[in-house]
């Protein structure tokens, strides 16, 4: 590119320069800007400088001239995202357990790309990446979006699905055959995305990992099981199912110490009623999916957590402690 073709994005190399190399802390002087500006083949002199960060302004970027003594020159104040908003960003990136390690790094890179090379570099020194246990399925990214559109436009998808093999090999379920369901809502549950959709063959709403997905596609066949879907509460289902398991649908009596009150706000919601009861202990009745994994859920509070009713559940739940009790 000629240095006269430069010339005419003077503006814009300068607010590129503003938005990599300055920031609350760090600001260029008039002199440095046009050090800066030489680099892109680009001649400035210190008045068209003036001129130029006046007609920024008046388009409504946030630039200030700083004549402190710890600080002098232009820098931009404000913009799209504060840093605060950016680490979150990095956070939910990289705890993402869907997100692959490599897709991590570059949107780790985009988002920097919104801060200035000083806050950058706070980004990249507030989590630990490595180690962290993240989806080998490189498309699930991709695949998200998909069953996003599919959702807007109301069609149909379809897709393989797979489990892992003992051998930490990949198998595809149901010999490979397609699955087709009608798309209606993806819910992030347990570190994972699931897909919440219609399948025509059960008449019932069924849920799948995102990640163990592949070679999905949109299907012309439009959306059916609406009228299903309708009846389906996203909030109350996830409250009542545990680590995305189906069970037996059914409403029971727990009693829990009162120090769990938090967790078992979080599990349930707020909306419950909690009973206070002697010796420090307190009853709820919630409606959940009996499964092993509720199971699990509450031999992981051990003493501080007792099934009040029914006396059938109660009675399944010590024969589920006395099984797993007589392996040792």
């Amino acid at each position: 590119m000629t240095k006269s073709s430069n010339q005419k994005m003077k503006l814009l190399y300068l607010l590129k320069i503003l938005r990599e190399k300055t920031d609350e802390n760090h600001a260029l002087t008039a002199a440095q800007l046009i050090e800066e500006l030489d680099k892109y083949d680009v001649v400035a002199e210190r008045k068209s400088i003036y001129n130029d960060m006046a007609q920024l302004k008046d388009f409504g970027y946030d630039i200030e001239n700083s004549k402190t003594k710890d600080k002098q020159g232009y820098y931009l104040c404000t913009r799209e995202f504060e840093l605060a908003e950016l680490k979150l960003l990095v956070d939910a990136v990289v705890a993402s357990r869907f997100i692959s390690q490599s897709k991590t790094k570059k949107l780790m890179q985009k988002i920097e790309g919104l801060a200035s090379r000083y806050e950058a570099k706070e980004l990249g020194r507030q989590v630990y990446v490595a180690q962290r246990v993240k989806t080998s399925n490189e498309k699930v990214f991709y695949h998200v979006d998909e069953i996003h559109r599919a959702i807007q436009t109301n069609h149909q998808i379809s897709f393989q699905y797979f489990e892992w093999k003992i051998d930490r090999t990949m198998q595809l379920k149901r010999q490979g055959l397609r699955y087709q369901v009608s798309p209606f809502l993806l819910v992030w549950s347990e570190e994972n995305y699931y897909l919440v959709a219609y399948d025509s063959r059960s008449n019932q709403m069924k849920h799948y990992r995102v990640d163990k997905m592949s070679e999905l596609s949109a299907e012309k066949q439009k959306c059916e099981g609406r009228d299903v879907f309708m009846e389906y509460e996203p909030v109350a289902f996830s409250n009542k199912i545990f680590h995305m398991f189906r069970g037996q649908e059914e409403t029971v009596t727990l009693q829990f110490k009162n120090h769990l009150v938090g967790v078992v706000i979080d599990r349930f919601g707020k909306e419950i009623t909690i009973r206070e009861k002697e010796e420090d202990t307190f009853s709820v009745r919630v409606t959940v999916e009996v499964s092993h994994q509720f199971f699990g859920w509450l031999a992981g509070f051990g003493l501080d957590v007792k099934i009040l009713m029914p006396t059938r559940l109660a009675n399944e739940y010590q024969d589920y402690l006395q099984n797993i009790a007589n392996l040792y």
